[in-house]
């Protein structure tokens, strides 16, 4: 059985425009937390390749305005391959920490980007990736919408460690996909950093009798560039996201946080074995299920544009 350990929930702002930059952040934080005495460490949605919040890419209905093509090309240009440099530093901070960390990034495929959480393991490097399902709003707009072959579980020292992005915590299916997989560190990166985003995170513990660890940027108009079309204002000390990342037990307890004053990393103490207390009267994918009235049925094959057949 996984042992207790320290987890770490990284509250900051990236560079929106330089993921290397971000991603040396990242390195440092990662450093930081590890000396802590972090074993699993969560980063928010979007730390490498920005979140463009209050940005609407030049799109009213029926129109794309010439801006928002170049705003696009941007952000496409600052997202991150997952061959480049920036992975290239997260899994030399990993080496070297031993720490597990998973992380919210923009990711670039061709012409399309897409809203993936890396996981990244001390002694093997990035080992997986989830591309969000369903982008919420407007963010549909600009990232691909990921599917079922990017919805791992893995099996660690620590624990089963998942990840759900943002929104698709609120995706009742989604949920029920990553219990049935037996989720035990359940990773919530987002850019929610809404009053009722708690209350979601502590559903979620309760509901999955899992550790929640949920991370949110605490970002200023002043990261962004001047030419960056915020809808919110242009004032350098604007919040436009103010955190509120935090770490609940599965019974719904609040281990740390949310926290809403900046900067910072969060810790909590996880002991594995709460997980199974907490399931003797709740085990939402085992003995609290019915699948004689419900079931679920989830697709894990990646859906491509163009399948190629016969011999070359």
């Amino acid at each position: 059985m996984p042992q207790p350990f320290k987890a770490a929930v990284v509250q900051a702002a990236c560079d929106p425009y330089d993921s290397l930059a971000s991603a040396h952040k990242a390195a440092a934080l990662i450093t930081k937390a590890a000396a802590a005495g972090a074993k699993l460490i969560v980063f928010p949605e979007a730390f490498l390749g920005g979140y463009p919040k209050g940005a609407s890419f030049g799109t009213p209905v029926g129109m794309r305005k010439p801006q928002g093509r170049e705003d696009y090309r941007r952000y496409h240009e600052a997202a991150i391959d997952l061959a480049g440099p920036e992975v290239g530093v997260l899994e030399e901070a990993t080496a070297a920490t031993g720490a597990f960390v998973v992380i919210g990034v923009i990711e670039r495929d061709g012409g399309t980007v897409y809203c993936t959480a890396l996981f990244f393991d001390g002694e093997r490097g990035l080992i997986t990736k989830h591309r969000k399902l369903m982008p919420t709003g407007a963010e549909r707009l600009i990232w691909g919408f990921g599917d079922g072959s990017t919805m791992p579980v893995i099996e660690t020292p620590l624990g089963r460690i998942g990840a759900v992005i943002c929104w698709e915590n609120y995706m009742p299916m989604m949920r029920m996909a990553m219990y049935d997989q037996g989720v035990t560190l359940y990773c919530a990166p987002t850019a929610d950093d809404r009053d009722g985003w708690a209350a979601t995170m502590q559903h979620v513990a309760l509901e999955g009798r899992c550790f929640v660890l949920s991370a949110c940027q605490h970002i200023t108009r002043a990261a962004y560039p001047a030419h960056y079309d915020c809808a919110l204002g242009d004032d350098p000390d604007l919040v436009l996201l103010r955190g509120g990342s935090m770490i609940v037990s599965p019974l719904g307890g609040v281990l740390a946080g949310p926290d809403y004053g900046g900067e910072t990393i969060l810790y909590a103490d996880i002991d594995p074995d709460e997980v199974v207390r907490g399931k003797y009267d709740f085990d939402v994918a085992g003995h609290y299920a019915r699948p004689d009235v419900f079931s679920l049925s989830v697709n894990v094959a990646p859906q491509r544009a163009v399948r190629r057949e016969g011999a070359e």
